[in-house]
């Protein structure tokens, strides 16, 4: 019989909805000065230290399902806004091209965040598994943070590359690419503490602190092992 977890639905709902709530907010390009990203940005980290908490508490098996049910949600949503923008709007509502503009997503962007985001997240998902094994369980933060800057490194150059390659000026590609990652990696480090504090009382609650020693890796493979 399966083992059945308390807060396993929790981390996941949260999970699926940072990863949608950004891919909207991802229409409009915010400047903040010293920073340059999309407005998902703002969010987006937060799935990664939620996928962190997946995996070093629950193990590979079950963040790798929770990552496929946030790509098959990503990909309805996705879908069913450009389906809605294609559709004939009554004559009296005047808003299609305000909804075109914010969630009229082009196939390429939809393209791009679906790549960054699975390869982003299964690296992340992969080393942090990799480095506890190899530190017994020690240290933390250097994996949650170490895992965080592979993982990020590939999401945000995949995303803003794909995306935006020939659409805009190179130097703002640089920027863009620079921005986000300093941004996110650099809210990863900021939530440490927080991290931390969650990650443990969830191994207390659950009564479970996962090591993939015999897990298959492959990120298709949808079983829990």
């Amino acid at each position: 019989m399966a083992k059945s977890f308390k807060h396993l639905d929790t981390i996941t709902a949260l999970f699926v909805t940072v990863l949608l709530v950004s891919n909207v907010a991802s229409s409009k390009i915010v400047d903040l000065k010293l920073f340059t990203f999309d407005g998902g940005t703002l969010l987006f980290p937060l799935s990664y230290i939620f996928g962190d908490m997946l995996t070093e508490v629950y193990g590979y098996g079950r963040s790798r399902k929770v990552i496929w049910l946030g790509l098959i949600s990503a990909v309805l949503m996705s879908l069913t806004f450009m389906v809605v923008g294609a559709l004939p709007p009554t004559p009296d509502w005047n808003n299609q091209q305000a909804y075109e503009q914010i969630l009229g997503l082009t196939p390429r962007i939809v393209f791009a965040s679906i790549v960054a985001y699975f390869v982003g997240e299964f690296a992340n998902s992969y080393i942090l598994a990799k480095l506890k094994l190899l530190t017994q369980g020690r240290q933390l933060w250097m994996r949650t943070i170490g895992s965080t800057l592979v993982g990020q490194m590939l999401d945000t150059g995949l995303f803003v590359a794909i995306a935006f390659t020939g659409t805009v000026p190179t130097s703002l590609l640089v920027t863009l690419i620079v921005s986000n990652y300093v941004f996110k990696c650099g809210v990863e480090i900021l939530f440490t503490p927080l991290t931390y504090w969650i990650t443990n009382w969830l191994k207390r609650q659950e009564r479970e602190d996962y090591y993939d020693s015999n897990t298959d890796f492959n990120p298709f493979r949808l079983s829990n092992r």
